[in-house]
């Protein structure tokens, strides 16, 4: 299948040069060029099948033509190692809990798989060494670290800002050694992500050494997030709930919501989408005003959707044909304040002993607040309470324990290098690798 950019300025590229480049030489984001629609059996029989199962037939629809069956089962069967439960919360709403991978959060799916399609490219190839730059403002950077841990043929650069993510987050990409080198950026992560981009485009790094990023700009980050949308449908058929579905997702730089969108596309039965913010609420003004005006980002208890300005914004514009009208039919949005988190994590675990984290409390709220009495609604829970432990505490007024995996991370020695958010100095560090 070939790739095209939402600029449309660049050639087509093949799904090996989307994934090893990342960012299209306009600057533009790589779409495919073609959306399958599965077929009817399958949706008839997705209730009966399992998440592995589920994941390959979508995972086959985008990277069939690619990878050959064998090499492609493997790496979603080797992705998918974990379970991702349906958990009923209270009345009509469900939490798919997508934080039981190995750093709990939700960007362990995509994150494991980006680094088995690379390695699968990279041997194939027999490719020089690639280096994966990736900005975080909380889960991304861990999910990824620990997804291309020791894989052979590939370095991470792991950008973050100073401050603004939480120490146990923290831990999990600093104390890993290895291939990953943690930068600690004197910045905002807009800042970080920044560095990213404008390292994709110039001209010194990229003849210096091969250059991918694996946040979600990257189509082999994002797209496998579909798998799980799938499969919270199908365990709601399961239990006989097939009509008027709403999925709402906390959302930061929509790479989440965007592969739910496509599910959508690939005739996956939600009939809305909510996109959930917190205090960055530009998704929630263009929805509001048909203007998307990007700003700098506030910082929030639920940090990992600090952003102020939404990389996959441009997929969704163009996947609806860049129609205000369009994009408002399916998806509807909503914006909370710390003050406002904080009361429905409290009043969630007090009323139904379900615990939630920052980001997840953003879309449990969105549901008890816009969910109609005939709609079942789905939201995602992004990643285990013990990661915003200190926060959560002062709010539920109770211990959080830290799950043994947590822990294990917490023992190590922190490793990072110090970067100013100026261009010339992240550049200069990388010519010296």
């Amino acid at each position: 299948m070939k790739y095209y950019s939402t600029n449309k300025k660049a050639d087509k590229a093949t799904l090996q040069q989307a994934v090893v480049k990342g960012l299209a030489a306009d600057k533009g984001l790589f779409m495919p060029e073609v959306i399958k629609h599965l077929p009817d059996s399958f949706f008839e029989n997705m209730k009966d099948m399992s998440l592995q199962e589920i994941a390959y037939v979508v995972a086959d629809a985008f990277f069939g033509e690619d990878v050959d069956a064998e090499s492609l089962k493997k790496i979603v069967y080797d992705t998918l190692s974990f379970d991702i439960p349906l958990t009923h919360v209270n009345d009509n709403i469900y939490s798919l809990e997508l934080y039981h991978g190995p750093t709990l959060a939700f960007k362990d799916v995509g994150a494991r798989f980006m680094s088995r399609l690379l390695g699968y490219f990279i041997a194939k190839e027999g490719q020089k060494e690639v280096n994966v730059l990736v900005a975080t403002s909380g889960d991304t950077g861990s999910a990824v670290a620990n997804g291309f841990l020791g894989v052979e043929g590939i370095r991470v650069f792991v950008l973050y800002p100073k401050g603004k993510v939480s120490p146990i987050q923290e831990c999990q990409f600093t104390t890993l050694g290895k291939n990953i080198t943690a930068l600690e950026v004197d910045g905002v992560f807009d800042d970080c992500q920044a560095l990213v981009k404008s390292a994709f485009m110039d001209a010194d790094l990229n003849a210096h050494m091969k250059l991918t990023s694996a946040n979600s700009i990257n189509v082999a980050r994002f797209l496998p997030q579909a798998f799980y949308y799938f499969y919270a449908v199908a365990q709601l058929h399961k239990m006989g709930k097939k009509d008027n579905i709403v999925i709402c997702v906390p959302s930061g730089n929509f790479g989440n919501i965007t592969a739910g969108l496509f599910g959508k596309r690939m005739g996956l039965p939600v009939s809305r989408f909510i996109a959930a913010n917190n205090r960055n609420d530009i998704f929630f003004k263009y929805l509001q005003t048909g203007k998307y005006e990007p700003k700098p980002s506030v910082q929030t208890i639920a940090n990992a959707m600090d952003v102020g300005d939404p990389s996959n914004f441009a997929r969704i514009y163009d996947l609806y044909g860049e129609s205000h009208a369009e994009i408002s039919k399916e998806i509807s949005g909503c914006t909370y304040t710390d003050e406002q988190i904080a009361e429905t994590l409290a009043d969630c675990y007090k009323k139904t002993g379900y615990l939630l984290d920052p980001h997840g409390a953003v879309g449990y709220r969105a549901l008890t607040e816009m969910l109609k009495p005939n709609e079942v609604g789905v939201f995602l829970e992004t990643a285990h309470p013990a990661k915003f432990k200190d926060t959560v505490e002062k709010i539920i007024k109770d211990e959080v324990k830290i799950p043994a995996k947590l822990q294990e991370f917490m023992k190590g020695k922190k490793q990072s290098v110090a970067m100013t958010k100026n261009f010339d100095d992240f550049k200069k560090f990388l010519l010296s690798k």
